[in-house]
C-alpha cells in the first residue's frame, strides 16, 4: 500500500461507518454520491469504499455502462455485496416463528419459516428459531456476524426482559436476551445476540429501507398477529425511552365501554383494532389453520368490496385506528406515519377515511402536513430485527471484521 492510500485511509477511517449505512440503505449509489454525503474528497472517498470492499461488505463497479445520452464519464457504482456476510434474524409472535439470514441492504437471503404453537417455557421456542437458523448458515455456507431476535413485547432495557408478553404463555419478565445468547451459544454460534419488540424494530427496518426512508421523525403503528404496536425514530434512532419501553400506543383508549383489555383497561386499540377485532366485527370465526393477521388481511383483500358485514368492519376498524392516530399525532407531531400488519390493509381497503379521521380529529392532521403511507416491508419485524445485528458492524466497520 502506498504512503498516499495510508494517509487517505487514516483520514477515512472514522468515515467507514457512516459510508456502509449509507451504501446499505441506498443512500449512495456511486462514489460521487458517497463523497458529497461524506463531506470528504473523492480521493478520501475512493479510498473508503475500496477498504469496504475489502471487507468484503461492498462491491464498487469502476465501469459502470453510461445512461443513454450522458455525457462524462459515469462515476463509479456502489452496492452491497451479494455475496457478503449475513446475520441471523430470529421473530417470533403469537402463531409461531421465523427465522431468515438477512444481508447488507435488507436483503432476505434465505428463510425458515415455522409454525407451531409457543409453549410457555421461552427457552423451547427461542432453541427451536435459532436452530432453524444455524441450518441455514450450514446450508448456505454464509459467514455470520451477528443475530437478532424480534418479539411481540416490550423488552426492558438494559435487563433485556421480556415484560409484558401480553399475547404469549410467557411468565413477565422473560429474560429474552439472555436465553437467546444462550441459544446461539448452543448452537454453535459465536455472534452477539439482541433482542427487542417486533414493531420497535419493524419501524427500523422501514426508515432504513422502506416507506419511511428519509423522515426525519417517522411514527410507525402496526397490528403484529395479536395486538397493536407502535414505535417512533427520530434522526435515524428508535426512541425507546428511558428503560427501552417507550411508545406502548396498543394502550391508548379508543373505546371506553369497549372490550377488557390484557392490561386492565377498557376498549385500548389493543383490543378493539387488532386481526381477533377485525375478525369478530365482521362475524368471522378464526379459522382452525393460520395466523389470525394472515385470515384477516385475506377477509378484507377479497371481500371488502361485495360484503357488507367485512365493509363495516372495515369501517368501524378505521374510526378507531383513526382516533389512536390523530391523539399520537398531536403528541408526537411527525413528518409521516408508516402503517403495518393489518392497518396497512385497512388503509388501503379506504385510504380516504383514514385521512378524513385523522385530520377532524387533530391539530396538526388538518394542516394536511402528515403523510399516512403503508409499509412497504412484508417481513418488516425480520428486517428490523437484522438491522439490530447489523448495527455494531455500521458503526465500526473495522472493528468487528478488521
Amino acid at each position: 500500500m502506498t504512503q498516499t492510500r495510508t494517509t487517505r485511509l487514516e483520514r477515512g477511517r472514522s468515515a467507514l461507518g457512516p459510508a456502509l449505512e449509507l451504501v446499505h440503505t441506498g443512500r449512495a449509489p456511486t462514489r460521487a454520491v458517497l463523497t458529497a454525503e461524506l463531506g470528504v474528497t473523492r480521493a478520501t472517498a475512493g479510498a473508503v469504499a475500496a477498504e469496504l470492499e475489502a471487507l468484503g461488505l461492498i462491491t464498487v463497479d469502476a465501469h459502470p455502462a453510461a445512461a443513454a445520452g450522458s455525457q462524462g464519464r459515469p462515476s463509479h457504482r456502489l452496492s452491497v455485496a451479494p455475496d457478503g456476510p449475513v446475520v441471523l434474524a430470529a421473530q417470533i409472535h403469537a402463531d409461531g416463528f421465523r427465522a431468515a439470514l438477512v444481508g447488507l441492504g435488507g436483503r432476505l437471503v434465505a428463510t425458515a419459516p415455522g409454525c407451531m404453537t409457543v409453549p410457555a417455557d421461552p427457552a423451547h421456542i427461542i432453541g427451536t428459531v435459532v436452530e432453524a437458523g444455524a441450518r441455514l448458515l450450514r446450508e448456505t455456507g454464509r459467514q455470520c456476524l451477528g443475530a437478532g431476535l424480534a418479539v411481540p413485547s416490550a423488552v426492558a432495557e438494559p435487563e433485556g426482559t421480556a415484560l409484558n408478553p401480553l399475547h404469549l404463555s410467557w411468565p413477565a419478565g422473560a429474560p429474552v436476551r439472555t436465553l437467546f445468547a444462550e441459544a446461539l451459544a448452543g448452537a454453535g454460534l459465536s455472534v452477539t445476540g439482541v433482542a427487542g419488540n417486533d414493531v420497535n424494530l419493524a419501524a427500523l427496518a422501514e426508515h432504513r429501507h422502506g416507506a419511511g426512508r428519509g423522515a426525519r421523525h417517522l411514527l410507525c403503528v402496526a397490528t403484529g398477529h395479536r395486538g397493536v404496536g407502535g414505535a417512533l425514530v427520530l434522526d435515524g434512532r428508535l426512541h425507546s425511552g428511558s428503560s427501552g419501553l417507550a411508545m406502548e400506543v396498543g394502550h391508548l383508549t379508543v373505546n371506553p365501554a369497549g372490550l377488557p383489555c390484557h392490561c386492565g383497561s377498557r376498549g385500548c386499540l389493543d383490543v378493539e383494532a387488532d386481526p381477533q377485532a377485525f375478525l369478530t366485527a365482521a362475524g368471522r370465526e378464526p379459522g382452525p389453520a393460520g395466523s389470525l393477521l394472515h385470515q384477516a388481511t385475506e377477509l378484507i383483500r377479497t371481500a371488502h368490496e361485495n360484503d357488507p358485514a367485512v365493509h363495516s368492519a372495515v369501517e368501524l376498524l378505521i374510526d378507531r385506528l383513526g382516533l389512536g392516530l390523530a391523539g399520537l399525532v398531536n403528541i408526537l407531531n411527525p413528518d409521516r406515519v408508516v402503517l403495518g400488519g393489518l392497518h396497512r390493509e385497512l388503509l388501503a381497503a379506504d385510504p380516504d377515511r383514514l385521512r378524513a379521521v385523522v385530520a377532524d380529529r387533530s391539530l396538526w392532521g388538518r394542516s394536511g402536513s402528515v403523510p399516512i403511507l403503508p409499509g412497504t416491508l412484508d417481513h418488516g419485524s425480520l428486517v428490523g430485527a437484522a438491522e439490530a445485528a447489523w448495527q455494531p458492524v455500521l458503526d465500526d466497520p473495522l472493528g468487528v471484521l478488521g
